[in-house]
Formats: structure tokens, C-alpha cells, sequence
């Protein structure tokens, strides 16, 4: 089995920024707006954090790829990247399986 050093960082920049609830809940209030894209204040106004906290979140989805930016005049509005997530969550259970195999292999020849 070869070692994906790059798949690791991925997962792990992923898993990190998905860590943490007020991240969840800005994935959540994106998604729900569908193809529309949220300003910064439109999202903090949906959740009990200052508009500062929320733009720091925001980077952090931002910087691991899970949204995008589109800007919108002088203010810049956010859409979440499906495929991001999408290819964020096979990659967790490509690792868990890959887990799995190990540990029954382990099992096997511990029993043998």
C-alpha cells in the first residue's frame, strides 16, 4: 500500500476545519441558501457570534477549500464547495477502510 502524503494533508486541512461547531454551522447556513451565494453578516446574523468571529471561521473553511468566494460589489459573498466536501468525506472513509483491512489482517494473523 502506497502512503499519500498529499491525500493525508488534504484530509487532515479538511477534517480540521470542519473541527469546530460554529464551522458546522456556516457549512449548514450556506448549503441552505443553495446556489445563493451569504455575506459574512448575513451568516453571524443567524448565529449568537460577532460578525469578527465569523469572518475568522470563514477563513478557515475558506483556506481549506470547503467554500468559496464570490465577490459581490464591495462585500464578498460565500458558497460552499460540494465537491470539496464531497471528496473530502470519501477520502475519511477510503482511510476508516483502509483501517479496517489492517485491523482484520491483524486479527487473522494473530489467531493463526
Amino acid at each position: 500500500m502506497k502512503y499519500e502524503a498529499a491525500e493525508d494533508e488534504d484530509l487532515t486541512t479538511a477534517l480540521r476545519a470542519l473541527a469546530h461547531p460554529a464551522r458546522l454551522s456556516i457549512l449548514r447556513i450556506l448549503s441552505r441558501n443553495g446556489t445563493s451565494a451569504c455575506c459574512c453578516n448575513e451568516v453571524a446574523e443567524c448565529l449568537p457570534l460577532a460578525q469578527s468571529t465569523v469572518s475568522q471561521h470563514i477563513k478557515v473553511l475558506l483556506d481549506a477549500g470547503l467554500i468559496e468566494r464570490k465577490p459581490s460589489g464591495t462585500r464578498n459573498c460565500y458558497l460552499v464547495r460540494a465537491d470539496r466536501l464531497t471528496q473530502a468525506m470519501a477520502a475519511l472513509d477510503a482511510f476508516v477502510a483502509a483501517l479496517v483491512v489492517v485491523d482484520t489482517e491483524i486479527e487473522l494473523s494473530e489467531s493463526a
